[in-house]
């Protein structure tokens, strides 16, 4: 990658942003397929776009209920976001070369935490904003009751800020007994960023992770405005 891990645990010299084809793609998809979506089917509201860094890498974190937050909240950010996703998908035609361009970082079936740390690692350091939701895995309610503290790490490490996003209503698209999304009203909150810890110590990050989730779910609380 265009930048290591430096002996402080920051990130030394990265790339400003993300390559002109990423960017491309980014919008292709943004227009024409994502943002339909986003604000006609959904009619969504997005808030604190003017919060979200216009270069640079940062790390995005947010509750997840959907399999539609990740382009859902790419676009709201105005930028693309990385999500990791497994390595099998690379290999497969069109999909593989398409996530790939559109940011998605590879980690290995088996490899755990220590992959997806390596991955996102990489990413932030080609200049991306990477995505990582709070509690690793949907939640009914899309509420936040687990959180993890793999995000918190990974800011440590790299030294960069983490930004809070509340997905509101996301919870709703998908409800029992019908195989189709549903057009419920979402609103997406982008919050105030938060500085990454100082060290990578426990109590540092656990304290971090808590301010997140709490930041988050004040967004989720203020509902649709």
């Amino acid at each position: 990658m265009d930048s290591e891990i430096n002996h402080r645990g920051g990130l030394s010299a990265p790339r400003p942003r993300e390559t002109s084809l990423n960017l491309a793609l980014y919008r292709g998809l943004k227009w024409g397929v994502v943002r339909p979506l986003l604000h006609g089917l959904f009619q969504a509201q997005v808030y604190g776009q003017e919060l979200v860094p216009t270069r640079g890498p940062a790390l995005v974190v947010s509750n997840h209920a959907s399999y539609f937050d990740p382009p859902f909240l790419s676009c709201a950010m105005a930028r693309p976001v990385a999500f990791m996703a497994k390595e099998e998908l690379f290999n497969v035609p069109l999909l593989g070369p398409a996530i790939r361009l559109y940011g998605a970082y590879p980690v290995k079936r088996g490899s755990g935490d220590r992959g997806a740390l390596r991955a996102a690692l990489t990413a932030l350091g080609d200049g991306w904003l990477v995505g990582v939701f709070l509690e690793g895995t949907r939640t009914k309610d899309g509420r936040i009751h687990q959180p993890k503290l793999g995000a918190a790490m990974i800011a440590a490490k790299a030294q960069v800020p983490i930004i809070p996003v509340s997905l509101g209503g996301v919870e709703q698209i998908f409800q029992p007994g019908s195989p189709w999304p549903h057009p419920v009203p979402l609103t997406i909150r982008i919050g105030k960023a938060i500085a990454p810890p100082v060290k990578n110590r426990k109590p540092e990050l656990e304290a971090v992770t808590k301010a997140c989730q709490a930041q988050i779910h004040e967004m989720l609380d203020l509902g649709r405005d």
